[in-house]
Protein backbone atom coordinates (compact mmCIF):
# COMPACT_ATOMS: atom_id res chain seq x y z
CA UNK A 1 0.00 0.00 0.00
CA UNK A 2 1.62 3.43 -0.67
CA UNK A 3 0.99 6.21 1.80
CA UNK A 4 0.55 9.91 0.62
CA UNK A 5 2.03 11.97 2.54
CA UNK A 6 1.11 15.44 3.25
CA UNK A 7 2.81 18.48 1.21
CA UNK A 8 2.95 22.22 2.44
CA UNK A 9 4.82 24.81 0.92
CA UNK A 10 7.26 22.05 0.10
CA UNK A 11 7.38 20.39 3.36
CA UNK A 12 6.36 16.60 3.28
CA UNK A 13 5.31 15.35 6.66
CA UNK A 14 4.20 11.87 6.36
CA UNK A 15 0.46 11.55 7.82
CA UNK A 16 1.55 8.91 10.60
CA UNK A 17 4.03 11.79 12.15
CA UNK A 18 3.15 14.37 14.70
CA UNK A 19 3.58 18.18 14.52
CA UNK A 20 2.83 20.58 17.02
CA UNK A 21 1.03 23.54 15.59
CA UNK A 22 3.99 26.27 16.77
CA UNK A 23 6.50 23.78 15.61
CA UNK A 24 8.08 26.15 12.67
CA UNK A 25 8.89 24.00 9.50
CA UNK A 26 11.21 26.08 6.27
CA UNK A 27 10.94 24.91 2.64
CA UNK A 28 11.51 21.59 1.44
CA UNK A 29 12.08 19.43 5.38
CA UNK A 30 10.60 16.33 5.12
CA UNK A 31 9.24 14.43 8.54
CA UNK A 32 9.28 10.52 8.54
CA UNK A 33 6.36 8.18 9.36
CA UNK A 34 5.90 8.37 13.51
CA UNK A 35 8.24 11.03 14.39
CA UNK A 36 6.98 13.75 17.02
CA UNK A 37 7.92 17.06 16.32
CA UNK A 38 7.10 19.20 19.05
CA UNK A 39 6.05 22.77 20.23
CA UNK A 40 8.66 25.84 19.45
CA UNK A 41 10.74 23.35 17.08
CA UNK A 42 12.60 25.42 14.34
CA UNK A 43 13.77 23.03 11.48
CA UNK A 44 15.50 24.76 8.31
CA UNK A 45 15.08 23.93 4.36
CA UNK A 46 16.20 20.65 2.94
CA UNK A 47 16.57 19.26 6.68
CA UNK A 48 15.43 15.66 6.24
CA UNK A 49 13.65 13.69 9.53
CA UNK A 50 13.39 9.83 9.09
CA UNK A 51 10.95 7.95 10.92
CA UNK A 52 10.26 7.06 14.31
CA UNK A 53 12.18 10.50 15.77
CA UNK A 54 11.87 12.74 18.41
CA UNK A 55 12.88 16.37 18.13
CA UNK A 56 11.43 18.01 21.77
CA UNK A 57 10.37 21.26 22.76
CA UNK A 58 12.79 24.40 22.06
CA UNK A 59 15.15 22.74 19.62
CA UNK A 60 16.16 24.61 16.11
CA UNK A 61 17.99 22.44 14.00
CA UNK A 62 19.70 24.29 10.60
CA UNK A 63 19.88 23.63 7.14
CA UNK A 64 20.36 20.45 4.97
CA UNK A 65 20.99 18.09 8.17
CA UNK A 66 19.78 14.35 7.65
CA UNK A 67 17.98 13.07 10.84
CA UNK A 68 18.24 8.96 10.65
CA UNK A 69 15.53 6.73 12.11
CA UNK A 70 15.41 6.59 15.92
CA UNK A 71 17.14 9.61 16.50
CA UNK A 72 15.92 11.60 19.87
CA UNK A 73 17.25 15.57 19.62
CA UNK A 74 16.06 18.13 23.14
CA UNK A 75 15.26 15.74 25.52
CA UNK A 76 15.08 17.38 29.00
CA UNK A 77 19.12 16.53 30.36
CA UNK A 78 19.91 13.99 32.88
CA UNK A 79 20.43 16.63 35.48
CA UNK A 80 18.79 16.36 38.83
CA UNK A 81 19.05 20.07 39.52
CA UNK A 82 16.98 20.79 36.28
CA UNK A 83 13.32 21.50 36.98
CA UNK A 84 11.75 22.05 33.25
CA UNK A 85 13.40 25.73 32.90
CA UNK A 86 13.90 26.88 29.36
CA UNK A 87 16.53 25.86 27.96
CA UNK A 88 17.67 24.90 24.36
CA UNK A 89 19.50 22.95 21.75
CA UNK A 90 21.12 24.82 18.76
CA UNK A 91 22.28 22.67 15.69
CA UNK A 92 23.73 24.45 12.78
CA UNK A 93 23.70 23.09 8.68
CA UNK A 94 24.51 19.92 7.12
CA UNK A 95 25.35 17.62 9.68
CA UNK A 96 24.21 14.08 9.80
CA UNK A 97 22.79 11.88 12.90
CA UNK A 98 22.80 7.81 12.69
CA UNK A 99 20.54 5.97 14.16
CA UNK A 100 19.66 6.04 17.95
CA UNK A 101 22.05 9.23 18.42
CA UNK A 102 20.49 11.26 21.52
CA UNK A 103 20.85 15.18 22.00
CA UNK A 104 19.81 16.44 25.49
CA UNK A 105 18.83 20.29 25.96
CA UNK A 106 20.99 22.41 28.37
CA UNK A 107 20.62 22.83 32.08
CA UNK A 108 20.14 26.39 33.70
CA UNK A 109 24.31 25.76 35.09
CA UNK A 110 26.16 27.60 31.92
CA UNK A 111 25.00 29.23 28.73
CA UNK A 112 21.19 27.35 28.92
CA UNK A 113 22.18 26.20 25.57
CA UNK A 114 23.44 22.39 24.21
CA UNK A 115 25.30 23.61 20.94
CA UNK A 116 26.06 21.44 17.85
CA UNK A 117 28.25 23.99 14.71
CA UNK A 118 28.25 22.74 11.23
CA UNK A 119 29.07 19.79 8.86
CA UNK A 120 29.23 17.00 11.69
CA UNK A 121 28.70 13.33 11.34
CA UNK A 122 27.20 11.52 14.48
CA UNK A 123 27.45 8.07 14.16
CA UNK A 124 24.80 5.03 16.03
CA UNK A 125 24.48 5.50 19.32
CA UNK A 126 26.44 8.72 19.84
CA UNK A 127 24.95 10.99 23.07
CA UNK A 128 26.11 14.07 23.18
CA UNK A 129 25.16 15.28 26.96
CA UNK A 130 23.43 18.76 28.42
CA UNK A 131 25.40 22.01 27.81
CA UNK A 132 28.13 20.39 25.33
CA UNK A 133 29.58 22.68 22.49
CA UNK A 134 30.72 21.06 19.30
CA UNK A 135 32.35 23.02 16.64
CA UNK A 136 32.08 22.38 13.03
CA UNK A 137 33.39 19.13 10.86
CA UNK A 138 33.67 17.02 14.17
CA UNK A 139 33.39 12.87 13.63
CA UNK A 140 31.96 10.91 16.71
CA UNK A 141 32.40 6.92 15.90
CA UNK A 142 29.28 4.61 17.29
CA UNK A 143 28.67 5.21 21.04
CA UNK A 144 30.95 7.84 21.69
CA UNK A 145 29.36 9.54 24.71
CA UNK A 146 29.88 13.16 25.96
CA UNK A 147 29.20 13.93 29.42
CA UNK A 148 27.94 17.23 30.38
CA UNK A 149 29.44 20.51 29.56
CA UNK A 150 32.19 18.91 27.29
CA UNK A 151 33.38 21.19 24.57
CA UNK A 152 35.05 19.54 21.59
CA UNK A 153 36.58 22.00 18.81
CA UNK A 154 36.28 21.90 15.14
CA UNK A 155 37.82 18.90 12.78
CA UNK A 156 37.87 16.99 15.91
CA UNK A 157 37.35 13.25 15.78
CA UNK A 158 36.56 10.94 18.64
CA UNK A 159 36.86 7.19 18.20
CA UNK A 160 34.04 4.43 19.16
CA UNK A 161 33.18 3.85 22.34
CA UNK A 162 35.05 6.88 23.61
CA UNK A 163 33.92 8.25 27.16
CA UNK A 164 34.60 11.74 27.80
CA UNK A 165 34.18 13.40 31.57
CA UNK A 166 32.24 16.30 32.16
CA UNK A 167 33.96 19.62 31.46
CA UNK A 168 36.71 18.25 29.47
CA UNK A 169 37.81 19.86 26.62
CA UNK A 170 38.63 18.44 23.43
CA UNK A 171 41.43 20.30 20.93
CA UNK A 172 40.97 21.11 17.10
CA UNK A 173 42.17 18.57 14.67
CA UNK A 174 43.04 16.00 17.29
CA UNK A 175 42.08 12.33 17.03
CA UNK A 176 41.36 9.74 20.15
CA UNK A 177 41.42 6.21 19.70
CA UNK A 178 38.20 3.96 20.52
CA UNK A 179 37.54 2.86 23.88
CA UNK A 180 39.41 5.85 25.35
CA UNK A 181 38.25 7.23 29.12
CA UNK A 182 39.12 10.66 28.63
CA UNK A 183 39.20 12.91 31.81
CA UNK A 184 41.42 15.64 30.94
CA UNK A 185 42.15 18.16 28.19
CA UNK A 186 43.06 16.42 25.13
CA UNK A 187 44.95 19.53 22.79
CA UNK A 188 44.67 20.67 19.70
CA UNK A 189 46.51 18.50 16.85
CA UNK A 190 47.41 15.29 18.97
CA UNK A 191 46.66 11.43 19.21
CA UNK A 192 45.12 10.38 22.24
CA UNK A 193 44.11 6.99 23.76
CA UNK A 194 43.77 5.07 26.65
CA UNK A 195 41.83 4.54 29.70
CA UNK A 196 43.00 7.35 31.13
CA UNK A 197 43.49 8.97 28.16
CA UNK A 198 47.74 9.81 27.44
CA UNK A 199 48.99 11.51 24.39
CA UNK A 200 50.95 9.63 21.52
CA UNK A 201 52.46 12.42 19.82
CA UNK A 202 51.05 14.50 16.83
CA UNK A 203 48.05 13.36 14.50
CA UNK A 204 50.39 13.97 11.42
CA UNK A 205 48.43 11.53 9.19
CA UNK A 206 44.85 13.46 9.79
CA UNK A 207 46.77 17.02 9.47
CA UNK A 208 48.46 15.84 6.33
CA UNK A 209 44.72 14.81 5.05
CA UNK A 210 43.33 18.14 6.53
CA UNK A 211 46.22 19.99 3.53
CA UNK A 212 48.54 21.18 6.39
CA UNK A 213 51.87 22.56 4.53
CA UNK A 214 55.21 21.27 5.74
CA UNK A 215 55.87 24.32 7.68
CA UNK A 216 52.60 24.77 9.13
CA UNK A 217 53.43 21.19 10.51
CA UNK A 218 57.27 22.11 11.38
CA UNK A 219 55.20 24.82 13.35
CA UNK A 220 53.10 22.26 15.39
CA UNK A 221 55.63 20.21 15.92
CA UNK A 222 58.27 22.66 17.39
CA UNK A 223 55.19 23.48 19.58
CA UNK A 224 54.63 20.38 20.70
CA UNK A 225 57.96 19.57 21.74
CA UNK A 226 58.43 22.82 23.63
CA UNK A 227 55.09 22.27 25.65
CA UNK A 228 55.41 17.93 25.70
CA UNK A 229 58.91 17.68 25.79
CA UNK A 230 61.08 20.07 27.99
CA UNK A 231 60.97 20.88 31.24
CA UNK A 232 59.02 23.33 30.92
CA UNK A 233 55.98 24.21 33.29
CA UNK A 234 52.83 24.87 31.14
CA UNK A 235 52.93 28.31 32.05
CA UNK A 236 56.05 28.80 31.03
CA UNK A 237 55.70 26.62 27.58
CA UNK A 238 53.05 29.21 27.02
CA UNK A 239 55.40 32.16 27.32
CA UNK A 240 58.03 30.59 25.36
CA UNK A 241 55.38 29.35 22.50
CA UNK A 242 54.47 33.15 22.13
CA UNK A 243 58.26 34.36 22.40
CA UNK A 244 59.51 31.59 19.61
CA UNK A 245 56.74 31.67 17.40
CA UNK A 246 55.12 34.83 17.32
CA UNK A 247 53.27 34.71 13.87
CA UNK A 248 52.08 31.64 14.48
CA UNK A 249 48.71 30.65 14.32
CA UNK A 250 49.06 26.58 14.86
CA UNK A 251 51.39 27.70 18.40
CA UNK A 252 48.97 30.19 19.54
CA UNK A 253 46.37 27.77 19.41
CA UNK A 254 48.06 26.03 21.54
CA UNK A 255 49.19 28.35 24.18
CA UNK A 256 45.38 29.58 24.21
CA UNK A 257 43.67 26.05 24.57
CA UNK A 258 46.91 25.86 27.74
CA UNK A 259 45.68 29.32 29.54
CA UNK A 260 41.77 28.12 28.82
CA UNK A 261 42.10 24.59 30.18
CA UNK A 262 40.11 24.05 33.62
CA UNK A 263 40.33 20.48 33.89
CA UNK A 264 44.35 20.21 33.02
CA UNK A 265 46.33 18.78 29.98
CA UNK A 266 46.42 14.67 29.35
CA UNK A 267 50.32 14.57 29.50
CA UNK A 268 52.18 12.45 26.88
CA UNK A 269 52.55 8.59 27.46
CA UNK A 270 55.91 7.76 29.49
CA UNK A 271 57.83 5.90 26.27
CA UNK A 272 59.67 2.62 26.54
CA UNK A 273 62.31 1.52 25.22
CA UNK A 274 62.18 0.56 21.95
CA UNK A 275 59.21 2.43 21.22
CA UNK A 276 58.94 4.43 17.34
CA UNK A 277 58.78 7.93 17.19
CA UNK A 278 54.80 8.45 15.78
CA UNK A 279 54.07 11.28 14.91
CA UNK A 280 55.94 12.09 11.28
Amino acid sequence: MTVQRKKTRNVLIDPAAIVHPTAQLADGVEIGPYSVIGEDVRIGKETRIGSHCVIEKWTTIGERNHVFQFVSIGAAPQDLGYKGEKTEVVIGDGNVFREFVTVHRATTKQHKKTVIGNGSLLMNYVHVAHDCTLGDDIIMANSATLAGHVSIDSNAIVGGLVAIHQHVRIGAYCIIGGASAVSKDIPPYVMAVGNRAKLYGLNSVGLRRQGFSKDALDEIKRSYNIIFRSSLTLAEAAVTLSRELPDSIHARRFAEFIKGSKRGLARERTKRKGDAENED
